[in-house]
């Protein structure tokens, strides 16, 4: 399978780095590069695009915000010189995290994770429920009936308004099966955006449960309510 990819990074030896890495890929197609993240983003929404090399220091939009914004519509690999930002990229449900300057076998490996996971789903599906299976049974979740999910370790609590579901799921995985209204406000919360009663900077409450909102996901659920 070709992936068609895209190089972000407002440094021009980083970017050829990574050019020069793609070549020696037969599996990979580079459709550009960009200097900074915001003609980065308009390319990707008017362009099918599978992967992202992501550089997280950049003027205007740095590469954490871009990848809230992109929202799992890409695999995204990190391509930067600053170790302090790991956790939070692999918040973000990167696919990897290279620190600069990494080499091909490095590089290599990290598009190999790519290139065996299955492709990335679109949101925004126009079915109004999804099938998550709970206790060898395939149980159907009606999105409208779905206040938040709740993130357990290796497992996922699905919090509806008839009742709870506990189901062995990834948070990434399960947010790419949901409408783009549905939100992760913290590592171990997605919730409803059409079911929130009420929101301030740490949290917003649906049925009367606080849910905490991390200062990651925060400035993205702000500009989404305020839209």
């Amino acid at each position: 399978m070709i992936k068609k990819c895209i190089i972000v990074d407002d440094e021009l030896n980083a970017r050829n780095v990574v050019k020069n890495y793609i070549k020696d890929v037969p599996s990979l197609d580079l459709l550009g590069e960009f200097r900074n993240a915001v003609d980065a983003l308009d390319y990707v929404a008017n362009n099918q695009v599978d992967l992202i090399f992501l550089d997280i220091e950049m003027p205007k939009i740095s590469g954490i915000n871009f990848a809230k914004i992109v929202d799992d519509k890409c695999d995204i690999i990190f391509t930067t010189a600053h170790r302090e930002f790991a956790l939070e990229g692999f918040e973000l449900s990167a696919t990897d995290y290279l620190l600069k300057p990494f080499s091909f076998e490095r590089f290599y490996k990290a598009v190999q994770k790519v290139l065996k996971n299955p492709q990335k789903k679109e949101r925004g599906s126009t079915a109004d429920y999804f099938y998550i299976k709970v206790n060898k049974q395939m149980i159907r979740i009606q999105f409208d009936n779905l206040l938040y999910i709740e993130g357990l370790s290796n497992y996922v609590k699905i919090h509806t308004s008839k009742d709870n579901l506990v189901a062995y799921e990834k948070m990434s995985e399960l947010l790419t099966k949901l409408p783009d209204y549905f939100s992760r406000v913290h590592k171990s919360y997605i919730v409803n955006t059409q079911k929130i009663e009420l929101y301030t900077r740490e949290y917003v409450q649906i049925a009367n449960k606080h849910i905490p909102v991390s200062s990651t996901y925060r400035g993205t659920l702000s500009e989404y309510l305020n839209s």
